[in-house]
């Protein structure tokens, strides 16, 4: 069977008066789960530098929280964008476009994109974002401070898209479980990765993931039910997890569609032996 893939973006507004406060959201010390149905209109931050733009904030930087990366997800309108979007001269980042089309520069050249579209920005490379259209433009943007390591070089902006990255299968899981990888795992000038991993209904993690990186995950399409520490959680697309290092983690697919998340990890490098 062949399955049509598609990216859930947040659309504001504000819930009826008449709703109850049923939302799945989450916080513990191990994990978090922010539902698409709070992502409303007065939780948006509005950005210095950008032009015509709001962001939902689902992780940054906090003591008990996210550690290693900042995760946005940015609604720019017609006619707005930034010049100059990134304040910090060390970071790097991810954009994947959810919905609508923009421009991106990065140096002299200029991208097209459009729904699926995946850019990496190296740190220290400049670029501007303009949203030319009559419709909004929504995406993902993952920000993390680079971290030098002594002989390698730093890593170099790219533009592609998810249908440009075939996804990779899972050894002996019968195509049910797949990565679509958009930086060679052993290229150690990368060190964070933004993966999208798809399950077919019925695919699973049929076990209880253990391990030192951070995730942040925000689910694309379909629906799962996933372990989180010693909790079962049911998440749908527009859903956002943050994990904390080695909290336990396994999932299976729910529903007929794919279960697809853009998955973020700190990787390839050192652990720290001092906090801060």
């Amino acid at each position: 069977m062949k399955y049509e893939y598609t990216y859930c973006a947040p659309t504001g507004g504000l819930p009826d008066q008449n709703n109850h406060a049923r939302e799945r959201a989450v916080f513990t010390n191990s994990y978090a789960v922010i539902p698409h149905g709070v992502m409303s209109d007065i939780v948006v931050s509005y950005l210095p530098g950008w032009d015509k733009t709001r962001a939902w904030t689902l992780a940054r930087p906090l003591t008990g929280f996210a550690e290693t990366f900042a995760q946005l997800i940015v609604e720019v309108s017609p006619g707005g964008g930034a010049t100059d979007p990134e304040p910090d001269p060390m970071a790097e980042c991810v954009i994947f476009v959810l919905a609508g089309h923009m421009r991106i520069t990065i140096g002299a050249r200029a991208h097209q994109l459009e729904p699926g579209s995946y850019v990496f920005i190296a740190p220290g490379d400049k670029y501007t974002i303009a949203n030319d259209n009559d419709t909004p433009v929504t995406f993902v943007w993952i920000r993390k401070r680079y971290e030098p390591a002594p002989g390698i070089e730093a890593p170099e902006s790219f533009v592609t898209a998810d249908m440009e990255k075939p996804p990779v299968e899972m050894p002996n899981t019968s195509g049910y479980w797949s990565t679509s990888r958009f930086v060679d795992p052993h290229d150690l000038r990368y060190d964070f990765h933004v993966n999208i991993v798809t399950f077919l209904p019925g695919g699973t993690i049929p076990f209880a993931e253990t391990h030192v990186m951070e995730h942040g995950l925000y689910v694309l399409q379909g629906r799962g039910v996933y372990l989180l520490n010693q909790d079962w959680v049911e998440v749908s697309e527009g859903d956002f997890l943050w994990l904390r290092a080695f909290c336990p983690q396994a999932c299976y697919a729910a529903g007929r569609r794919p279960f697809r998340y853009l998955l973020y990890k700190d990787v390839n490098r050192h652990a720290k032996l001092e906090l801060g």
